[in-house]
């Protein structure tokens, strides 16, 4: 538990260093429900879960940036629908189907 600031923070500290940068944006608060909502998405307690709901939400975002505003509405909408769908996250409920088949 005590290991996931620390990646938080070398992750941060990384962008910071490579992009020579640090914007309001990275701070804000909406960041880190954004990162809250990428963990849940992709699943809690999986090692690639996080990793898949990044990508998903990131997807979600450039695919549904022409909406403008409505993004956020859409993405929460989208974002509804799969937690009460996939209760594990994405990477769990494969695992779950998975281990269904074995």
């Amino acid at each position: 538990m005590c290991c996931r600031p620390t990646l938080a923070g070398l992750a941060g500290s990384t962008k910071a260093i490579v992009f020579q940068l640090a914007s309001l944006t990275d701070v804000n608060w909406p960041m880190s429900g954004e990162v809250v909502l990428m963990t849940l998405l992709g699943g809690l307690g999986t090692i690639f879960g996080p990793v898949a709901g990044a990508f998903v939400v990131i997807s979600l975002e450039n695919y549904l940036a022409q909406l403008g505003a409505w993004v956020t509405v859409v993405q929460g909408l989208i974002f509804a629908i799969c937690v009460l769908t996939f209760r594990r996250g994405i990477i769990g409920e494969i695992a779950r189907l998975l281990k269904m088949k074995l």
